[in-house]
Protein backbone atom coordinates (compact mmCIF):
# COMPACT_ATOMS: atom_id res chain seq x y z
CA UNK A 1 0.00 0.00 0.00
CA UNK A 2 1.61 3.39 -1.01
CA UNK A 3 1.30 6.03 1.18
CA UNK A 4 -0.39 9.37 -0.23
CA UNK A 5 0.81 12.72 0.46
CA UNK A 6 -0.75 15.72 -0.90
CA UNK A 7 1.63 17.54 -3.63
CA UNK A 8 1.05 21.18 -1.48
CA UNK A 9 2.53 19.53 1.43
CA UNK A 10 5.67 17.86 -0.84
CA UNK A 11 8.96 19.84 -1.02
CA UNK A 12 11.70 19.56 -3.72
CA UNK A 13 13.87 16.51 -4.28
CA UNK A 14 16.87 19.11 -3.74
CA UNK A 15 16.01 20.03 -0.58
CA UNK A 16 16.78 16.39 1.02
CA UNK A 17 20.43 17.72 0.66
CA UNK A 18 19.08 20.08 3.48
CA UNK A 19 17.25 17.65 5.37
CA UNK A 20 20.02 15.20 5.82
CA UNK A 21 22.98 18.04 6.53
CA UNK A 22 20.94 19.96 9.13
CA UNK A 23 20.56 16.79 11.11
CA UNK A 24 24.18 15.36 10.80
CA UNK A 25 25.29 18.43 11.82
CA UNK A 26 24.66 19.74 15.32
CA UNK A 27 25.72 19.95 18.66
CA UNK A 28 28.30 17.33 18.07
CA UNK A 29 30.41 19.21 15.88
CA UNK A 30 31.82 21.29 19.33
CA UNK A 31 33.20 17.91 20.71
CA UNK A 32 33.72 15.29 18.43
CA UNK A 33 37.11 15.46 17.76
CA UNK A 34 38.29 14.51 21.47
CA UNK A 35 36.22 11.30 21.04
CA UNK A 36 37.97 10.37 17.89
CA UNK A 37 41.17 10.96 18.46
CA UNK A 38 41.55 8.45 21.64
CA UNK A 39 41.84 5.51 18.68
CA UNK A 40 43.56 7.12 15.66
CA UNK A 41 45.12 10.14 16.85
CA UNK A 42 45.88 12.33 13.80
CA UNK A 43 44.74 9.69 11.48
CA UNK A 44 41.47 10.06 12.57
CA UNK A 45 40.32 11.91 9.69
CA UNK A 46 40.29 8.65 8.20
CA UNK A 47 38.19 7.60 10.24
CA UNK A 48 35.23 10.51 8.84
CA UNK A 49 35.77 9.70 5.47
CA UNK A 50 35.03 5.80 6.47
CA UNK A 51 32.13 6.63 8.53
CA UNK A 52 31.07 8.83 6.02
CA UNK A 53 31.26 6.61 3.41
CA UNK A 54 29.69 3.73 5.37
CA UNK A 55 26.49 6.27 5.83
CA UNK A 56 26.05 6.69 2.03
CA UNK A 57 26.03 3.24 2.04
CA UNK A 58 23.08 2.87 4.40
CA UNK A 59 21.53 5.12 2.62
CA UNK A 60 21.55 3.43 -0.44
CA UNK A 61 20.06 0.54 1.12
CA UNK A 62 17.22 2.91 2.80
CA UNK A 63 16.43 4.04 -1.10
CA UNK A 64 16.22 0.30 -2.04
CA UNK A 65 13.36 0.15 0.55
CA UNK A 66 11.83 2.80 0.38
CA UNK A 67 11.89 3.34 -3.81
CA UNK A 68 9.85 -0.21 -4.33
CA UNK A 69 7.73 0.31 -1.78
CA UNK A 70 6.62 3.74 -2.13
CA UNK A 71 5.83 4.57 1.22
CA UNK A 72 7.38 5.39 4.91
CA UNK A 73 9.38 2.99 7.31
CA UNK A 74 6.15 2.44 9.52
CA UNK A 75 3.89 0.77 7.08
CA UNK A 76 6.60 -1.26 5.62
CA UNK A 77 7.57 -2.55 9.09
CA UNK A 78 4.02 -4.15 9.04
CA UNK A 79 4.32 -5.49 5.88
CA UNK A 80 7.56 -7.19 6.37
CA UNK A 81 7.32 -8.42 9.37
CA UNK A 82 3.83 -8.48 10.65
CA UNK A 83 1.61 -5.97 13.27
CA UNK A 84 3.17 -7.22 15.96
CA UNK A 85 7.15 -7.21 15.37
CA UNK A 86 6.57 -4.22 13.05
CA UNK A 87 5.42 -2.27 15.67
CA UNK A 88 8.36 -3.02 17.94
CA UNK A 89 10.91 -1.94 15.64
CA UNK A 90 8.14 1.22 14.99
CA UNK A 91 8.50 1.84 18.73
CA UNK A 92 12.26 1.62 18.40
CA UNK A 93 12.30 4.16 16.35
CA UNK A 94 10.32 6.69 17.59
CA UNK A 95 12.15 6.41 20.87
CA UNK A 96 15.14 6.92 18.39
CA UNK A 97 13.86 10.16 17.52
CA UNK A 98 12.99 11.01 20.81
CA UNK A 99 16.42 10.36 22.64
CA UNK A 100 17.81 12.18 19.61
CA UNK A 101 16.14 15.73 20.44
CA UNK A 102 16.24 15.25 24.22
CA UNK A 103 20.26 14.57 23.75
CA UNK A 104 20.67 17.94 21.33
CA UNK A 105 18.63 19.79 23.73
CA UNK A 106 20.61 18.85 26.95
CA UNK A 107 23.80 19.05 25.54
CA UNK A 108 23.09 22.30 23.97
CA UNK A 109 21.86 23.60 27.19
CA UNK A 110 24.54 22.34 28.76
CA UNK A 111 26.99 24.60 26.54
CA UNK A 112 25.09 27.45 27.22
CA UNK A 113 25.34 27.04 31.48
CA UNK A 114 28.75 26.54 31.23
CA UNK A 115 30.33 29.10 28.69
CA UNK A 116 27.47 32.14 29.02
CA UNK A 117 25.22 32.16 31.84
CA UNK A 118 26.35 29.86 34.33
CA UNK A 119 23.23 30.92 36.69
CA UNK A 120 20.70 30.45 34.22
CA UNK A 121 18.45 27.59 35.30
CA UNK A 122 17.24 24.54 33.09
CA UNK A 123 13.52 25.43 33.30
CA UNK A 124 14.42 29.00 31.95
CA UNK A 125 16.19 27.81 29.39
CA UNK A 126 13.13 25.12 28.55
CA UNK A 127 10.59 28.05 28.49
CA UNK A 128 12.63 30.05 25.82
CA UNK A 129 13.24 26.90 23.58
CA UNK A 130 10.36 24.26 23.93
CA UNK A 131 7.66 27.02 22.71
CA UNK A 132 10.13 27.34 19.53
CA UNK A 133 10.07 23.75 19.12
CA UNK A 134 6.12 23.94 19.43
CA UNK A 135 5.57 26.49 16.67
CA UNK A 136 7.82 24.92 14.05
CA UNK A 137 6.72 21.47 14.44
CA UNK A 138 2.73 22.36 14.06
CA UNK A 139 3.58 23.99 11.36
CA UNK A 140 4.16 20.98 9.35
CA UNK A 141 6.88 19.60 7.03
CA UNK A 142 7.16 22.43 4.65
CA UNK A 143 8.09 24.68 7.73
CA UNK A 144 10.77 22.30 9.11
CA UNK A 145 12.44 21.96 5.65
CA UNK A 146 12.60 25.66 5.57
CA UNK A 147 14.20 25.87 9.03
CA UNK A 148 16.69 22.69 8.04
CA UNK A 149 17.19 24.71 4.89
CA UNK A 150 18.08 28.35 7.13
CA UNK A 151 20.10 26.22 9.55
CA UNK A 152 22.42 24.97 6.61
CA UNK A 153 23.50 28.33 4.80
CA UNK A 154 23.22 30.76 7.37
CA UNK A 155 25.69 29.67 10.04
CA UNK A 156 28.11 28.75 7.65
CA UNK A 157 29.72 31.59 7.69
CA UNK A 158 31.41 30.16 10.60
CA UNK A 159 33.08 27.42 8.79
CA UNK A 160 35.65 30.91 7.88
CA UNK A 161 36.17 31.08 11.71
CA UNK A 162 38.90 27.86 10.95
CA UNK A 163 41.30 30.00 8.83
CA UNK A 164 42.28 31.85 12.45
CA UNK A 165 44.01 28.74 14.41
CA UNK A 166 45.81 28.39 10.83
CA UNK A 167 48.21 31.38 11.91
CA UNK A 168 49.25 28.90 14.75
CA UNK A 169 48.54 25.54 12.93
CA UNK A 170 51.88 22.80 13.56
CA UNK A 171 51.42 20.95 10.20
CA UNK A 172 53.69 18.16 11.00
CA UNK A 173 50.83 17.42 13.76
CA UNK A 174 49.56 15.60 10.73
CA UNK A 175 52.27 13.22 10.11
CA UNK A 176 53.18 10.55 10.35
CA UNK A 177 50.28 9.17 8.41
CA UNK A 178 48.88 5.53 8.69
CA UNK A 179 50.56 5.24 11.70
CA UNK A 180 47.72 3.84 13.68
CA UNK A 181 46.32 -0.13 13.26
CA UNK A 182 43.15 -0.61 11.15
CA UNK A 183 41.80 -1.98 13.67
CA UNK A 184 42.23 1.78 15.68
CA UNK A 185 41.04 3.63 12.58
CA UNK A 186 37.73 1.46 12.49
CA UNK A 187 37.32 1.88 16.12
CA UNK A 188 37.37 5.20 15.86
CA UNK A 189 35.30 5.01 12.44
CA UNK A 190 32.27 3.86 15.09
CA UNK A 191 32.71 6.55 17.08
CA UNK A 192 32.45 8.99 14.50
CA UNK A 193 29.63 7.14 12.81
CA UNK A 194 27.68 8.67 15.67
CA UNK A 195 28.39 12.29 14.71
CA UNK A 196 26.46 11.25 11.34
CA UNK A 197 23.07 10.51 13.52
CA UNK A 198 19.56 11.63 12.82
CA UNK A 199 19.35 10.77 8.49
CA UNK A 200 17.01 7.92 9.09
CA UNK A 201 14.00 10.48 9.43
CA UNK A 202 14.37 9.91 5.99
CA UNK A 203 12.46 6.93 6.20
CA UNK A 204 9.88 8.86 7.85
CA UNK A 205 9.63 12.09 5.49
CA UNK A 206 9.96 9.97 2.30
CA UNK A 207 6.79 10.78 1.38
CA UNK A 208 6.65 14.28 1.45
CA UNK A 209 8.85 14.45 -1.74
CA UNK A 210 8.31 15.31 -4.84
CA UNK A 211 9.43 12.42 -7.32
CA UNK A 212 11.18 10.62 -4.42
CA UNK A 213 13.44 8.63 -6.60
CA UNK A 214 15.41 11.69 -8.02
CA UNK A 215 15.92 12.42 -4.35
CA UNK A 216 18.72 10.06 -3.64
CA UNK A 217 21.52 11.96 -5.11
CA UNK A 218 21.00 15.01 -3.23
CA UNK A 219 20.67 12.73 -0.28
CA UNK A 220 23.94 11.26 -0.65
CA UNK A 221 25.37 14.97 -1.79
CA UNK A 222 23.92 15.61 1.99
CA UNK A 223 25.94 13.27 3.38
CA UNK A 224 29.32 14.35 1.52
CA UNK A 225 28.89 17.92 3.03
CA UNK A 226 28.55 16.67 6.39
CA UNK A 227 31.86 14.48 5.69
CA UNK A 228 33.58 17.95 4.48
CA UNK A 229 32.73 19.94 7.44
CA UNK A 230 33.70 17.45 9.85
CA UNK A 231 36.85 16.37 7.79
CA UNK A 232 37.94 20.17 7.46
CA UNK A 233 36.79 20.89 11.20
CA UNK A 234 39.24 17.97 12.36
CA UNK A 235 41.83 18.67 10.13
CA UNK A 236 42.17 22.33 11.61
CA UNK A 237 42.01 21.09 14.80
CA UNK A 238 44.96 18.51 14.98
CA UNK A 239 47.48 20.92 13.36
CA UNK A 240 46.39 23.71 16.05
CA UNK A 241 45.97 21.16 19.03
CA UNK A 242 48.59 17.99 19.79
CA UNK A 243 47.08 14.72 20.25
CA UNK A 244 47.70 14.94 23.85
CA UNK A 245 45.92 18.19 24.57
CA UNK A 246 43.41 17.49 22.22
CA UNK A 247 42.39 14.53 24.57
CA UNK A 248 41.65 16.80 27.57
CA UNK A 249 39.66 19.28 25.94
CA UNK A 250 35.58 18.88 26.15
CA UNK A 251 34.49 21.41 23.63
CA UNK A 252 37.66 21.46 20.88
CA UNK A 253 35.89 23.43 18.70
CA UNK A 254 34.54 26.45 21.24
CA UNK A 255 38.06 26.78 22.28
CA UNK A 256 39.13 27.31 18.94
CA UNK A 257 36.61 30.16 18.81
CA UNK A 258 38.84 32.05 21.52
CA UNK A 259 41.91 32.87 18.97
CA UNK A 260 38.90 34.75 17.17
CA UNK A 261 40.21 37.97 17.07
CA UNK A 262 38.32 41.26 15.63
CA UNK A 263 38.14 44.75 15.98
CA UNK A 264 34.59 44.78 16.77
CA UNK A 265 34.30 41.81 18.69
CA UNK A 266 36.24 40.27 22.10
CA UNK A 267 34.80 37.01 22.68
CA UNK A 268 33.91 35.69 20.02
CA UNK A 269 32.56 31.89 20.98
CA UNK A 270 29.41 34.32 22.32
CA UNK A 271 28.30 34.84 19.31
CA UNK A 272 29.23 31.22 17.77
CA UNK A 273 27.42 29.53 20.35
CA UNK A 274 24.13 31.67 19.75
CA UNK A 275 24.58 31.15 15.80
CA UNK A 276 24.12 27.80 16.80
CA UNK A 277 20.87 27.60 18.33
CA UNK A 278 20.40 28.37 14.58
CA UNK A 279 22.55 25.00 13.70
CA UNK A 280 20.49 22.83 16.47
CA UNK A 281 17.00 24.12 15.85
CA UNK A 282 16.86 21.92 12.38
CA UNK A 283 18.46 18.80 14.45
CA UNK A 284 15.36 19.36 17.18
CA UNK A 285 12.51 19.94 15.32
CA UNK A 286 13.11 17.28 12.50
CA UNK A 287 13.80 14.81 14.88
CA UNK A 288 10.38 15.53 16.97
CA UNK A 289 8.64 15.81 13.48
CA UNK A 290 9.58 12.04 12.75
CA UNK A 291 8.22 11.30 16.30
CA UNK A 292 4.95 13.43 15.70
CA UNK A 293 4.60 11.38 12.19
CA UNK A 294 5.24 8.34 13.17
CA UNK A 295 3.24 7.70 16.35
CA UNK A 296 -0.11 8.98 14.00
CA UNK A 297 1.23 6.20 11.03
CA UNK A 298 1.90 3.41 13.85
CA UNK A 299 -0.73 4.15 16.33
CA UNK A 300 -3.21 6.38 15.23
CA UNK A 301 -2.30 9.13 17.47
CA UNK A 302 -2.79 13.23 16.32
CA UNK A 303 0.08 14.35 15.86
CA UNK A 304 -0.47 17.56 18.09
CA UNK A 305 -1.08 15.45 21.11
CA UNK A 306 2.04 13.11 20.00
CA UNK A 307 4.24 16.25 19.98
CA UNK A 308 3.00 17.69 23.08
CA UNK A 309 3.48 14.23 24.56
CA UNK A 310 7.39 14.10 23.26
CA UNK A 311 8.05 17.44 24.75
CA UNK A 312 6.60 16.86 28.02
CA UNK A 313 8.63 13.69 28.04
CA UNK A 314 11.99 15.70 26.97
CA UNK A 315 10.94 18.26 29.67
CA UNK A 316 10.59 15.10 32.64
CA UNK A 317 13.99 13.97 31.46
CA UNK A 318 15.89 17.52 31.58
CA UNK A 319 15.02 18.02 34.89
CA UNK A 320 16.07 14.88 35.94
CA UNK A 321 20.03 14.85 34.04
CA UNK A 322 21.91 17.32 35.97
CA UNK A 323 25.60 17.32 35.55
CA UNK A 324 27.98 16.50 32.66
CA UNK A 325 28.17 12.45 33.89
CA UNK A 326 24.80 12.35 33.98
CA UNK A 327 24.69 13.91 30.28
CA UNK A 328 27.40 11.17 29.23
CA UNK A 329 24.94 8.59 30.37
CA UNK A 330 21.97 10.07 28.11
CA UNK A 331 24.57 10.28 25.16
CA UNK A 332 26.00 7.02 25.43
CA UNK A 333 22.16 5.70 25.59
CA UNK A 334 22.03 7.48 22.27
CA UNK A 335 24.72 6.02 21.05
CA UNK A 336 23.75 2.50 22.16
CA UNK A 337 20.52 3.08 19.55
CA UNK A 338 22.70 4.31 16.87
CA UNK A 339 24.79 1.48 16.61
CA UNK A 340 21.41 -1.09 16.85
CA UNK A 341 20.21 1.02 14.10
CA UNK A 342 23.32 1.56 11.82
CA UNK A 343 24.65 -1.67 11.85
CA UNK A 344 21.99 -3.80 12.94
CA UNK A 345 18.01 -2.34 11.90
CA UNK A 346 18.99 -1.17 8.59
CA UNK A 347 21.29 -3.95 7.16
CA UNK A 348 18.24 -6.38 8.35
CA UNK A 349 16.02 -4.37 7.18
CA UNK A 350 17.63 -4.21 3.69
CA UNK A 351 17.86 -7.94 3.65
CA UNK A 352 14.24 -8.64 4.99
CA UNK A 353 12.88 -6.99 2.36
CA UNK A 354 15.14 -9.09 -0.38
CA UNK A 355 14.10 -11.98 1.12
CA UNK A 356 10.14 -10.74 1.31
CA UNK A 357 10.71 -9.24 -2.68
CA UNK A 358 11.56 -12.77 -3.75
CA UNK A 359 8.97 -15.12 -1.80
CA UNK A 360 6.47 -12.44 -2.87
CA UNK A 361 7.49 -12.51 -6.58
CA UNK A 362 7.86 -16.56 -6.67
CA UNK A 363 4.19 -16.96 -4.76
Amino acid sequence: MQSTVEERFQVSPYLVLFLVNSIQVGVGVLSFQAEIVKWAGNDAWISIIISGLYINILIWMMYRVLNKEKTDIITINKKIFGKWIGNLFNIFLLIYFLLISTVIIRSYFEVIQVWMFPRLSLLSLCVIFCPLFYYIVEGGFRVVTGICFFGVMLPLYLILTLIFPLEFAHYGNLLPIFHHSINDIMLSAKQMSLSYIGFSALFIYYPFIKNPEKSQKWAQFGVVFSILIYLTTYIVTIVFYSEEQLKTILWPTLDLWKIVEMPFVERFEYIGISSWALVILPNITLAYWAFMRGAKQAFGVKQRKALLFSLFVTLIILMFIKGHDQIQILNKSLSFAGYIEFFGYIPFLFFSHIIYSKVKKNK
